[in-house]
């Protein structure tokens, strides 16, 4: 009764007290100000890359050879280029092996030498003697030859060699074989 005692008699200074009191407490509830900063990075974009090969006899065979006899080679090129945007680890193998003569299968007196004449995305390719041999041996045991990386728009010429084995004795006449030679990048 006290309060309501001296509000009756002293309504002015009440509502002025009360008056202080409310700001008093709006004061201390809403006055957390603070500064504050924003900042924003909009259109991220994200886009795959490629990686493909350019094959310079893509569909065509790289070399062929008729009619011969132990001890004659062929020679025949190839440019392959990483088409793409990325790097790739490059690989060549063989496959599709077809031998006329299963029992003296053919692709094994041929003797394959592939060459890496080299990177040439600026210049002109040239095959010389020095150049790296990335397989040796028969057709018949050629499994997948690490290449190495390429990076985009790199390219490299390569010459392949066989040789009819001049060890292939008269089981061999008339055969024929065929492979298939196939780049991967991954």
């Amino acid at each position: 009764m006290t309060t309501l005692g001296y509000v009756a008699r002293h309504p002015r200074r009440a509502l002025t007290a009360l008056t202080a009191l409310a700001a008093a407490v709006a004061v201390a509830v809403g006055s957390s100000a603070a500064f504050t900063a924003s900042s924003a990075n909009p259109n991220n974009t994200f886009a795959a890359g490629t990686l493909s090969i350019l094959n310079s006899k893509e569909g065509l065979a790289v070399l062929t050879a008729s009619n011969m006899k132990p001890g004659d080679s062929a020679l025949g090129t190839v440019d392959v280029e990483n088409s793409g945007s990325l790097s790739g680890v490059f690989t060549l193998a063989k496959s599709n092996v077809v031998d006329s003569d299963g029992g003296n299968p053919m692709s094994a007196k041929l003797n394959l030498v592939v060459k890496d004449c080299g990177d040439f995305s600026a210049g002109a390719p040239t095959c010389d003697a020095g150049d790296p041999q990335r397989y040796s041996g028969t057709i018949s045991a050629m499994g997948t030859i690490a290449l190495g990386t390429f990076v985009a728009s790199e390219k490299h010429r390569y010459e392949f060699a066989v040789t009819f084995d001049s060890s292939a004795t008269n089981a061999y006449q008339g055969d024929s074989s065929s492979v298939q030679f196939d780049w991967n990048a991954s």
